[in-house]
């Protein structure tokens, strides 16, 4: 369906813009501090402590950081499944078996994206998940999630919803990317928690 007849993909562009403009002024330092301080919260979360497999990512740039997480989580015995980009970008699923189990894969003009490095398990890999730690830009007081506008986590939440797979939704932000409202679209899911490095923020 095409967004360009007064639907709400200006809006999402408009504020994912500014998202990114607030995250590229972070230094290395604020990124590598806010890791941590995310890593320790979500580690706290009930979800994490019962996980048999969480589906993850790789930060990149200036995201709040995920690696402190995916070892802590590996230390605990957990499986972790990382996304590697398909060219339709859908996503595909390899098990994480430390940074140096991963490659930087550049994807044509994109930014460079750092995937598993081993077998790949396929785009329903992702069902198994208990816990599914999504990226975005911003998460409003509904739990509705604005991602980055590429439409793979669109994928990943309906596969999840036609296979009857209920793991949790978490999404890791700053601070100041938990707003009042972002644009809805019928296809958008809510997610059940936002970690920043302040701490957790829960929707019922």
């Amino acid at each position: 369906m095409s967004h360009l007849e007064g639907g709400p993909e200006p809006d999402k562009g408009m504020l994912r813009r500014g998202f990114l403009t607030v995250r590229n002024t972070l230094t290395t330092d604020d990124v590598r501090t806010a890791a941590s301080a995310l890593a320790e919260h979500a580690l706290e979360l009930p979800e994490l402590a019962h996980a048999h497999t969480v589906a993850a990512y790789v930060s990149v740039g200036s995201e709040p950081g995920t690696l402190a997480l995916l070892d802590a989580l590996r230390v605990r015995g957990v499986r972790v499944l990382l996304p590697a980009l398909l060219p339709d970008n859908d996503l595909d699923w390899g098990a994480y078996a430390g940074e140096g189990s991963l490659a930087r894969v550049q994807h044509g003009g994109k930014m460079a994206l750092l995937e598993p490095a081993g077998q790949r398990l396929g785009p329903d890999a992702v069902t198994s998940a208990d816990v599914v730690l999504l990226p975005g830009l911003a998460v409003d007081g509904r739990g509705m999630r604005l991602g980055r506008g590429g439409g793979s986590y669109d994928r990943v939440l309906a596969r999840l919803a036609d296979s009857a797979a209920s793991p949790s939704l978490v999404v890791l932000l700053y601070d100041a990317e938990v707003v009042e409202r972002v644009p809805e679209e019928a296809h958008d899911r809510p997610v059940h928690a936002v970690v920043t490095p302040s701490g957790v923020h829960r929707f019922t």
